[in-house]
């Protein structure tokens, strides 16, 4: 079965060690994937992500590091040529599927990148990104996320209605919609989601992120919302972490297990119907034991899914079919 994937951090990955002076390739590797692996998988699209974590000594200017990242994407995909080619439009998947090639579409996490330039902004589409989350795990220009991770605000969470999109924030997102790059609101706080959805009009995306009330943990979402991506049409890619996954209790060892992610995907299901569901693995950006620890593992959610009542027709939706159809509406022609 055709899989599209809306996160990974498989790039950074790679530019870590190469950085270091390691060899590190995409086409094979010992992370989570790779494009030997994908193709075992049955890929169609996998998003990569430029991830860029403001706040840490080694990033630096982000837009600089947001660059070096975009290099190490060009020159993967460059020397993959044979396997997987770059999408900047909905047609290039159907050219690239009609050559025996997997798709590759270029996103940014972290909208501090473009240092709250809307200039920034659109020379990242004119290099082919298609995809934004509009924060990471640090406050910037544009909003604010749901919890601090690291640094001297680490711990701190933005859960007042005040803490929504920055004027500059609301800028950004009626630019990405005018220009085709899909609001990626993974990341973002409860309020910064409720602003995407008065200040734009068309289908966005939460890329990896999984129900609250199955898993209290503030990154994934409230059942407010969850309906409300549903009614605009957007979609919720189910994340792989264990830490999205389940509420462990105090000397459990945490895994991330098939079952709780079936788990969720009922939950998000019955909630906003099948149409709002697909799959953000966030591969290579997630640590511990993984059940579904490869791109060449999928088949054992398939089944897992159709164990839990999940019809084929359904399975193919969450798998592929509602991120592409999500992609043929707001990518540019």
């Amino acid at each position: 079965m055709k899989v599209i994937d809306m996160h990974c951090d498989t790039i950074a990955e790679i530019f870590y060690r190469q950085d270091d002076g390691e060899n590190a390739s995409l086409r094979k590797n010992e992370f989570h994937l790779d494009l030997e692996s994908m193709k075992k998988g049955d890929y169609l699209v996998q998003n990569f992500a430029l991830f860029t974590p403001l706040g840490r000594k080694r990033t630096g200017d982000p837009f600089t590091y947001g660059m070096k990242l975009l290099d190490v994407f060009y020159n993967e995909i460059e020397k993959n040529s044979d396997m997987i080619s770059q999408v900047r439009c909905y047609e290039d998947i159907v050219k690239n599927q009609q050559a025996g090639k997997m798709s590759a579409m270029l996103t940014l996490e972290e909208g501090g990148v473009c240092k709250g330039d809307v200039r920034l902004l659109r020379d990242f589409y004119r290099l082919g990104v298609r995809m934004m989350t509009l924060t990471w795990n640090f406050p910037n220009e544009l909003g604010y996320p749901t919890k601090v991770t690291e640094g001297p605000l680490k711990g701190t969470r933005y859960d007042e209605d005040r803490y929504g999109l920055t004027e500059i924030g609301i800028q950004f997102v009626e630019e990405m919609e005018r220009l085709g790059i899909i609001i990626d609101v993974s990341h973002l706080n409860d309020a910064g989601i409720r602003d995407v959805l008065v200040y734009t009009k068309k289908p966005f995306v939460a890329s990896h992120s999984n129900a609250r009330a199955v898993c209290s943990h503030p990154r994934n979402l409230p059942d407010d919302l969850i309906r409300a991506i549903a009614d605009r049409g957007g979609v919720i890619g189910l994340n792989y972490s264990s830490s999205f996954l389940r509420d462990w209790k105090e000397g459990e060892q945490e895994a991330s297990r098939i079952e709780d992610m079936v788990a969720h995907a009922k939950y998000i299901r019955n909630l906003g119907g099948i149409g709002c569901l697909g799959l953000g693995s966030d591969f290579d950006g997630i640590d511990g034991e993984l059940e579904l620890g490869s791109p060449a593992d999928m088949g054992l959610l398939e089944r897992a899914l159709s164990r839990a009542g999940f019809t084929e027709s359904e399975i193919e939706a969450v798998f592929y079919k509602n991120v592409l159809n999500l992609y043929k509406e707001v990518l540019p022609g």
